[in-house]
């Protein structure tokens, strides 16, 4: 019963926070469509500093009202005037609350891409767009065969669209597996990584084609839970997660990563992949390592 009751109270927080910030949001979106250069960029900022705050609200009532411990490490030197691409592994919704417990107010307001049809969800789309999420078009192989004239178009959209952020600071999120990590797809997949999935590299090299120039560097983000069930945002929310670690590294952005055609030149595609898959391989080797830890304080916690 005291589980459900700080859920039920930990949701009505969470709320009234969202309902009270949503409408300033909203103000300063609808500017947005007003203005152009500076005075757009000063609604962009407004929108961000709302985003952040609103953040910083639920931070606050999780620690009122949740003893979850946010193990984070690696966070020191942190700025929020460079702009980053976090990379992370993804198992559950507790993993954004997560990434906003280590990220917020440490670096710039964190971002997806997310598909150009969203953008027309109601209020959430307008939402994403005064957030400057950037909007994405992507042709299939087939669409593209058909009409060979658009071909190289969905990634210059995706540039337009990331424009601002030659102007502000970033911080773009990609999961690289695609979806959560759950035993059954583990299994179905029979990857070579004992705490992940297979990851995609299509997706982040698309990310470096359209904002490579802009980044500064890569923060390797793992997430670890430790107990034998990856919790659920419910669990979270009702007290019953002791303790997340999240553990970052920060690694050097090699701009050969984003010089070449990711779907037209198998050498450099074979290059991203190899990349991407020796980056996962080290980031199971941390899971395995912070896992292995955790099993030693609870046999010897003294």
């Amino acid at each position: 019963m005291r589980h459900l009751l700080t859920g039920l109270l930990v949701t009505l927080l969470l709320l009234l926070n969202t309902l009270v910030l949503f409408g300033p949001l909203m103000v300063f979106a609808l500017l947005k469509l007003v203005f152009q250069g500076e005075m757009r960029d000063r609604c962009s900022w407004a929108v961000m500093w709302i985003a952040e705050t609103w953040a910083e609200i639920d931070k606050l009532i999780f620690r009122l009202c949740i003893p979850t411990q946010w193990d984070i490490r690696g966070n020191d030197g942190l700025r929020d005037d460079t702009s980053y691409l976090v990379i992370s592994n993804h198992q559950s919704w507790v993993d954004i609350p997560a990434l906003v417990q280590t990220l917020n107010r440490r670096t710039p307001f964190f971002k997806f891409f997310l598909k150009k049809e969203l953008i027309w969800v109601p209020f959430l789309g307008l939402a994403w767009w005064a957030l400057d999420y950037p909007f994405m078009k992507r042709y299939t192989k087939a669409f593209l065969a058909r009409h060979p004239e658009l071909k190289g178009q969905d990634l210059e959209i995706t540039k337009s669209a990331c424009e601002l952020f030659k102007r502000q600071p970033v911080t773009v999120v990609n999961y690289l597996e695609g979806t959560r990590f759950t035993e059954a797809k583990s299994a179905a997949q029979v990857p070579p990584y004992t705490h992940l999935l297979k990851p995609k590299a299509g997706g982040v090299a698309f990310v470096l084609a359209a904002m490579g120039e802009q980044l500064d560097a890569i923060l390797d983000v793992t997430v670890v839970y430790p107990g034998s069930r990856i919790p659920g945002f419910w669990d979270l929310i009702c007290g019953r997660v002791p303790r997340v670690i999240i553990d970052i590294q920060t690694r050097d952005l090699d701009p050969a990563l984003w010089q070449g055609d990711y779907e037209n030149d198998p050498v450099f595609r074979e290059k991203v992949q190899a990349w991407v898959n020796q980056l996962w391989l080290e980031k199971n080797a941390k899971i395995v390592e912070l896992r292995s830890e955790i099993q030693g304080i609870q046999r010897d916690p003294l």
